[in-house]
């Protein structure tokens, strides 16, 4: 869903707190949020080629401002997203055997990091010594480190602000670590199975040989499982969907009538993959970003794809990244998958 941004980032060192001596023997733990924000050129280029494609299209990654990211947290509350909940029962259920396998006094480095209960647990089952969480919502992202920080006082915390597909480097203070990589809430379902492998290879490149990935991955299932998951009773999901046009009005100076479009969910069987996407209602233009853009009535923006997979596909495609299945777990109704990977030499 994201594409790498190297040559235009912003890198802009921001909120630095370093360690300072409470007493003579006792010291602060670091916090030190480092931003590397794609720049909005690149943002309205991206943006209004997928809008101008024969088949338009908008990266998920977009969905997620702090309006986005709070709609997002109330769907992982929903009745019908089994996802959130199945997952944490698998962290509850395993986490003596993930800290086992991990060892304590790690970095723990969270790509997109979202709801702090997930990444609660793995802290107070694995205690690391570090931090690194990685999202593209600075002030999500800064809120959520912040809150961590004051209930987890010994961690050391870095924040990095950027697109997690684009390669970067982790804070030279946690080099010695062992790394755990934790990708939760089966994100990696958001990128087509080819896309997917080139992420965990960087991944894979930005931990090292030798270190470990826990990531959920939903599993293939009965499809009206999965549509409900994707459009829920209560339209929050719609609503979510539609604040991506909500998001561009205010970064991209546009004039989206988020109304005017119809939120669409549907299970493609063939492709193993829920498609997600916004239906106009009737023929329009849209102003964005000083570019018009015609709209004819049913025609749709595809905004985001959620891939499914049985173990031994994701095994198999894992493989291709560089990473080996350490330990699997699932549920009793086989639902969802949590795996810890490691890095192969």
């Amino acid at each position: 869903m994201i594409g790498p941004h190297e040559a235009d980032q912003a890198q802009d060192h921001c909120s630095v707190e370093h360690s300072e001596y409470k007493d003579s023997s006792v010291s602060e733990a670091a916090f030190e949020l480092l931003d590397l924000q794609p720049a909005l050129g690149l943002m309205r280029e991206e943006v209004l080629a997928g809008l101008e494609a024969p088949v338009k299209v908008l990266s998920p990654k977009y969905f997620y401002d702090a309006a986005g990211s709070a709609l997002f947290e109330q769907i992982t509350e929903l009745p019908e997203y089994y996802l959130t909940r199945t997952e944490i029962g698998l962290f509850d259920a395993h986490s003596s055997a993930i800290a086992a396998a991990i060892g304590r006094g790690s970095c723990v480095v969270e790509y997109g990091s979202g709801s702090n209960l997930k990444i609660r647990k793995l802290l107070e089952a694995a205690a690391p010594a570090a931090y690194v969480p990685v999202d593209i919502s600075r002030e999500h992202l800064e809120a959520n480190a912040r809150a961590l920080q004051a209930d987890f006082p010994d961690l050391d915390l870095y924040p990095i602000c950027t697109d997690i597909t684009t390669p970067f480097e982790l804070p030279a203070a946690v080099a010695a670590l062992t790394k755990i990589g934790f990708f939760p809430g089966s994100s990696i379902g958001n990128f087509e199975p080819r896309a997917a492998v080139r992420l965990l290879a960087t991944i894979r490149a930005t931990l090292g040989a030798g270190q470990f990935l826990l990531l959920g991955v939903d599993r293939k299932k009965d499809p009206a499982v999965l549509e409900a998951a994707y459009d829920d009773a209560a339209g929050i999901t719609a609503a979510f969907n539609r604040n991506i046009l909500r998001h561009l009005n205010e970064a991209l100076d546009g004039n989206f009538d988020p109304d005017a479009f119809r939120h669409v969910a549907a299970y493609d069987a063939a492709a193993g993959c829920v498609q997600m996407f916004l239906e106009a209602t009737a023929a329009q233009d849209v102003v964005l970003a000083g570019q018009r853009i015609r709209f004819a009535a049913g025609e749709r923006i595809h905004t985001e794809n959620s891939f499914k997979y049985h173990p031994t596909e994701f095994e198999q495609l894992a493989g291709q990244a560089g990473f080996a299945v350490n330990q699997f777990w699932t549920d009793a109704d086989a639902l969802y998958g949590l795996f810890l990977l490691k890095a192969t030499d």
